[in-house]
């Protein structure tokens, strides 16, 4: 068993002190002695141990006001984004980095993202230099205000990526957040047939294949596919109508992949997180929500769908490079950035009784 560091003041004391008690808690919360933490309480813990592993100079990156414009431009082209980016980090700064972005997704989501990441060194040596940067490394963490400190909030972004959580009182809102992946699937070298965002196709295709000639007639509302996601960043949601066949036109099968892929969207985030994000979405009226889909239905040719419910928005879009080329995104008709949600927080009293 490896002994602790000397020096009790050193990152790597605390990184690995951290490490130990989470390892304890784990082992706890296995056999019943404790409750897991809320997801608040993770997310703010290891905020706050990712900030103590940073010099002055890179905290000072890091670490920005709560109101910080920064914190609502987000973005998923290779920029420029807020924040310190992973090539600044010692190999032990990047684990607490990493122990952040576990605190709120699932293994699941954990997989994608950083799937995603080293997809960037797919592209480098397709491209051979003549494209933008490309650096699986070239990821940055944002941290808005005091974590645990109501308001506050943290992003994780790069290319393809941008995850968005605001947290207020006891409740966390969890867009904007958009996943791509370029290539979607990997056609050679070593990580040939690497699909990274095949749930996300493959259910869509298995509920279009489901559908009746009737039901098709409603739920394909356009030959041609949109070149990108219609909520892209800068765009409202209310430009984007609920088009499409309804949940409550769909038979027991078919309900069921609706709810498997509303289920692989939130399913990226920690078990508390995503149940919650479902309640929301039940609780509004799954009837109401509707599956829409525009395109060929070809594999190899452009093709797009979306969901949409009374709450939120998602989207699938694959028409670039061929139709090899995804991005999707989840955003929330009420809570982006934590917008109701920060509302409702100062209305009763922020959060104390």
């Amino acid at each position: 068993m490896p002994h602790s560091p000397a020096n009790p003041t050193h990152p790597h004391s605390r990184l690995w002190l951290l490490s130990l008690l989470l390892a304890v808690a784990s082992a706890a919360v296995a056999i019943g002695w404790i409750a897991l933490p809320a997801p608040e309480n993770q997310m703010a813990a290891a905020a706050t141990a990712f900030l103590d592993s940073l010099p002055p100079p890179l905290r000072a990156k890091a670490a920005l006001p709560f109101d910080d414009k920064a914190r609502q431009d987000w973005h998923y082209i290779p920029r420029d984004h807020a924040g310190i980016e992973f090539t600044q980090l010692s190999d032990a700064q990047k684990l607490a980095a990493r122990q952040l972005i576990r605190s709120a997704l699932s293994s699941q989501g954990m997989n994608k993202v950083e799937e995603i990441m080293l997809l960037d060194s797919v592209l480098l040596e397709l491209e051979k230099g003549s494209g933008p940067r490309r650096d699986p490394l070239a990821y940055s963490i944002a941290i808005f205000g005091t974590p645990g400190t109501d308001p506050w909030g943290w992003k994780l972004e790069g290319h393809h990526l941008s995850l968005n959580f605001t947290g207020a009182g006891e409740s966390t809102a969890v867009t904007p957040a958009f996943l791509g992946a370029n290539p979607a699937e990997v056609r050679q070298g070593p990580r040939a047939g690497v699909r990274v965002l095949a749930a996300e196709e493959d259910l869509a295709r298995e509920l279009l294949a489901s559908l009746t000639p009737a039901q098709r007639k409603v739920a394909i509302i356009a030959d041609k596919a949109p070149g990108d996601i219609l909520a892209a960043p800068g765009r409202g949601l209310d430009e984007i109508a609920a088009a499409g066949i309804p949940f409550s036109s769909m038979d027991a099968p078919q309900r069921k992949l609706i709810n498997r892929l509303l289920s692989e969207f939130a399913g990226n985030l920690k078990h508390d997180l995503a149940s919650r994000e479902l309640e929301r979405i039940n609780k509004a009226g799954i009837e109401n929500v509707r599956f829409a889909w525009m395109g060929s239905d070809r594999r190899t040719e452009g093709h797009y769908y979306r969901l949409t419910g009374p709450t939120f928005v998602i989207e699938y879009d694959n028409t670039q490079n061929n139709a090899n080329h995804v991005h999707t995104v989840w955003r929330d008709r009420e809570r982006d950035f934590g917008r109701d949600l920060l509302k409702e927080h100062l209305e009763h009293g922020h959060g104390k009784k």
